[in-house]
């Protein structure tokens, strides 16, 4: 595992964040996105309170993770969908777990309910590290969309609070 620091995610990293997220649409299993959008976009997608970077040593960006509301209904209030990225070669250290981990601690302080994502099933990294934080597959939406004119299927999760009562 590296050692890595979770610190919110700012503006001074949006550099780096978009260029991981560019490299993960670049492999093809991460998201049906064809590129990163520029940061004033990102930045006003992405809840403030449900962003973070890992930093390695150096205090290079290894990864992110950022949530985003679902809808404005206050019925949904509580729900949240994530994105989680790792930079290539910081894969199997551990990154992707500590941002989840940070992300669980802000959203249970906040009082969110569920944090859900949309995972490729190709993406088994993926689906194995939710899986290890907390997630479970609720389902699998089959081909719901087309990326370069290939239909995809998109493996659904969830993590409830274990707070709801």
């Amino acid at each position: 595992m590296t050692a890595v620091r979770i610190e919110a995610l700012l503006p001074d990293h949006a550099e780096q964040v978009l260029g991981i997220y560019q490299a993960g649409i670049d492999e093809g299993n991460a998201t049906f996105e064809e590129r990163a959008p520029d940061w004033a976009a990102f930045d006003k997608a992405k809840l403030p309170g449900h962003r973070f970077v890992a930093l390695d040593r150096d205090g290079r960006v290894s990864g992110w993770v950022a949530a985003s509301a679902v809808s404005d209904r206050c019925a949904y209030a509580g729900v949240v969908e994530h994105s989680v990225y790792v930079h290539p070669d910081a894969r199997g250290r551990g990154v992707a777990r500590a941002l989840l981990d940070a992300l669980t601690a802000s959203t249970e302080a906040a009082g969110i309910w569920t944090i859900q994502s949309g995972i490729f099933p190709e993406n088994t990294a993926s689906l194995s590290v939710h899986a290890r934080a907390g997630f479970r597959i609720i389902g699998t939406r089959e081909r719901i969309g087309r990326l370069h004119g290939v239909w995809r299927d998109v493996v659904l999760l969830e993590r409830r609070s274990p707070n709801v009562e």
